[in-house]
């Protein structure tokens, strides 16, 4: 494809080999370059914050794979999605754990579950919540809707209309309720994670561009291998997985992680790369619709919650590689032509990847 000849080598050279690639730079201050962090004058978070943001990743990571029997990846990215205050959308074939995976976040963190089952019948106000009215006291209370919660779990949403999917809208990005003309909060953190079935259309509403546009990550975690799934016979015989599942941390030190998060280090040349990536969706020739300038916001955001995954303090390329197509991806419109033709948005996204140059300065 044409791909610039030394991007290959330094995607794949990983955190070590950017580091002496950067303080090879003659523009370096010459300080480690781990202490970006404290050199940017927006830093407000300490090593030590950023430390223990680290280590819950990593431990809700590995306490879900206890009872979820499926590879890191798609994992790593639900917990970067988290993480990076961002939504979850879940696209795979029943039975794959995408329930499991969204229960498992909740209890490991102590966190209040809600699931909600979309169905055609379903209304906003079932999703929100609404006003009721009380003949004996002629008062008027509102009774909140299972939105009021930590993890969300929005199953086959596109079995509900429009109508009720973009109830959802104003609870993703402004991470509040409007009924009758009044505002409520909704709880920090507020979690979605969504799932739909790609094989079965039938009675189906595909979500829009602009409710897409609202998920962080789009990812699959596919069927498991036949050792896998000899696994979750064998750990399932006798009890439910869910059971004996341990509790890593509480919404409080989630919401200190969420804040860690955003102060890692992303060099300028990065911002660039970022910005150059979503440009070159815009003008690919098989691409009707490209990303967002809120695609780009999210990319650096799930970056840098890949890098503190990572044990990192600083955003390096390999980050923004490694969410790239879940970020990107489930955001772009193909052509009509170049889609019956066999293209895909991750292709496009790939491509991306091998143009853009990778910056080394």
């Amino acid at each position: 494809m044409g791909g610039v000849p030394q991007a290959p080598a330094i995607a794949s050279c990983g955190r070590d080999c950017y580091d002496r690639l950067v303080m090879s730079n003659p523009s370096h201050s010459g300080e480690p370059r781990s202490g970006a962090l404290a050199a940017d004058p927006k830093a407000s978070v300490d090593a030590n914050s950023l430390a223990d943001a680290s280590g819950l990743g990593g431990a809700l990571v590995k306490n879900v794979l206890r009872v979820l029997v499926a590879d890191e990846q798609p994992v790593q990215l639900a917990v970067a999605a988290l993480l990076a205050r961002g939504h979850l959308l879940i696209e795979d074939v029943p039975g794959v754990g995408k329930t499991l995976l969204a229960r498992a976040m909740a209890q490991s963190l102590e966190a209040r579950f809600r699931r909600i089952q979309f169905t055609p019948d379903l209304m906003p106000a079932d999703i929100t919540g609404t006003n009721i009215y009380s003949p004996a006291s002629g008062d008027v209370s509102f009774r909140p809707g299972p939105v009021f919660t930590h993890i969300l779990l929005a199953d086959e949403i596109n079995r509900a209309t429009p109508r009720t999917q973009a109830a959802l809208l104003e609870c993703m990005e402004e991470g509040q309720v409007t009924v009758d003309g009044s505002s409520r909060r909704l709880d920090d953190p507020f979690f979605v994670v969504a799932t739909q079935n790609t094989i079965e259309q039938r009675g189906t509403f595909p979500l829009p561009e602009a409710q897409l546009d609202r998920f962080a990550l789009c990812l699959r975690l596919g069927y498991p291998t036949p050792d896998q799934e000899m696994r979750i016979l064998e750990e399932q015989q006798r009890s439910e997985p869910l059971e004996d599942i341990a509790v890593v941390a509480d919404v409080d030190r989630l919401n200190a992680a969420r804040e860690a998060v955003r102060h890692v280090f992303v060099e300028a040349s990065l911002r660039r790369y970022i910005v150059d990536l979503v440009a070159a969706t815009r003008n690919h020739a098989d691409v009707l619709l490209g990303a967002s300038p809120r695609a780009s916001l999210t990319l650096m955001r799930c970056a840098q919650a890949m890098a503190v995954l990572d044990s990192g303090t600083f955003v390096t390329p390999q980050n923004i590689q490694s969410v790239a197509e879940a970020v990107l991806a489930h955001r772009l419109v193909l052509r009509p032509k170049p889609r019956l033709a066999g293209a895909r948005a991750a292709g496009v996204v790939r491509h991306a990847l091998e143009r853009v140059a990778v910056p080394v300065e």
